[in-house]
């Protein structure tokens, strides 16, 4: 999987310090004119600036500048984002022990994580249950099952796509993963990698559904399976065309160029690592520069400058590289060289401020905004591959 512009080259299997892949350079398609004034939360500026040549306007809220970690940190702040209900879905999800794909652990995850979105709650030990579409507090969850070939041969994964629709099939996705990195000599819980996460995109998903905001782009959380490497380093195993992870964002990407529905992917907002009691989140240099000045200028404006921090994070192959490499513009949000206990058996509850979860969930939710001009976002969109 290469793309080449201009002499540069985004190579998804090159290596990293710390095993992650790492783009040697953005190719010029993943660049995009950036918008102008950012204002109020990030999803919803995402949303407007996407909107060919429209203004919106509704009821202001007033802003948190100055208000202390302390208050920041209590239920339901300005963006009604949770960072308890966040930390108990992530405490619930280490509970669960090592859920790697593939996994009889991951099969009760899975189950936690659709009972979660479907507003019931779920018990310790979930049956299975045949998967499909259904709907609760308009939220359409829906499995994507399929069998991919890894290392360890044919092994099951199923991504979570839940659609939270709105008054267009124009999408803006927020993803995380939810598979933990298999380890034979110890037992890796994931708290921060997939766990914190997971978390925040419950919590996310649990606003704007009860949000009576209105809608104009459906909003559609994915929890990919299988983001995880089998083998010990991230690319020891992989090929070009068939890398060691990833493989629940190819196969949906494919699954999206294959029914032509990428042309109504707007933006990608990826969640990994984002738990940290000492948060430090500094900018992926492979993710889609306007999009991710919206993030930060959004999370900076409301009090969060040091959990969002002006240093480039050399992160490269996640989630979001399948949806940059089809055109999608996609933002990694992601503390992955400042933190400490990256695929260690310490990555474990205790590292998890409830906090650090809801400072990414106040940047990432919407909230109204007075009013947002035209923006030339549309006509700057990415050639998308099909």
């Amino acid at each position: 999987m290469f793309v080449k512009q201009k002499e540069q080259t985004f190579n998804p299997t090159a290596n990293t310090a710390r095993g992650r892949l790492r783009a040697t350079a953005r190719p010029d398609s993943f660049h995009s004119t950036r918008p102008g004034p950012l204002r109020a939360a990030a999803l919803l500026l995402i949303a407007l600036l996407l909107q060919s040549a429209q203004s919106a306007s509704s009821s202001a809220q007033s802003g948190r500048k100055g208000a202390s970690p302390k208050n920041l940190a209590q239920p339901g702040g300005a963006s009604g984002f949770s960072g308890k209900r966040a930390f108990e879905h992530v405490k619930r999800l280490v509970e669960f022990g090592p859920h790697p794909a593939g996994s009889k652990a991951i099969e009760n995850v899975r189950r936690y994580i659709i009972e979660e979105l479907e507003g019931r709650n779920a018990p310790t030990i979930l049956k299975p249950r045949s998967a499909g579409l259904r709907a609760a507090a308009g939220i359409k969850v829906n499995e994507d099952e399929w069998v991919a070939d890894t290392p360890r041969g044919k092994v099951r994964m199923v991504n979570i796509v839940a659609d939270l629709p709105g008054e267009s099939d124009d999408t803006v996705i927020i993803a995380s993963h939810y598979d933990t990195k298999p380890f034979k000599d110890f037992n890796f819980v994931g708290a921060n990698d997939g766990g914190s996460s997971t978390g925040a995109l419950l919590e996310i998903a649990n606003v704007l559904k009860h949000s009576d905001e209105p809608r104009r782009f459906t909003y559609r959380f994915v929890f990919f399976d299988g983001e995880e490497a089998f083998c010990r380093e991230w690319d020891e195993c992989g090929k070009p065309d068939a890398p060691d992870n990833t493989y629940g964002s190819r196969h949906y990407v494919g699954l999206l160029r294959a029914r032509n529905l990428l042309k109504n992917v707007r933006a990608l907002i990826l969640l990994d690592m984002v738990g940290y009691d000492k948060l430090e989140l500094g900018r992926d240099d492979m993710s889609t520069p306007w999009l991710v000045d919206i993030i930060w200028k959004t999370a900076r404006e409301i009090g969060y400058a040091k959990q969002f921090v002006e240093r480039a994070e050399g992160v490269g192959g996640d989630d979001h590289a399948p949806f940059l490499q089809a055109g999608v513009p996609s933002a990694d949000i992601i503390q992955l060289s400042s933190y400490p206990h990256w695929h260690t058996p310490e990555d474990t509850l205790d590292k998890i401020s409830p906090f650090s979860l809801k400072a990414v969930g106040d940047a990432v939710t919407p909230l109204p905004v007075p009013e947002v001009g035209g923006s030339n976002a549309q006509s700057d969109r990415h050639t998308r591959s099909r």
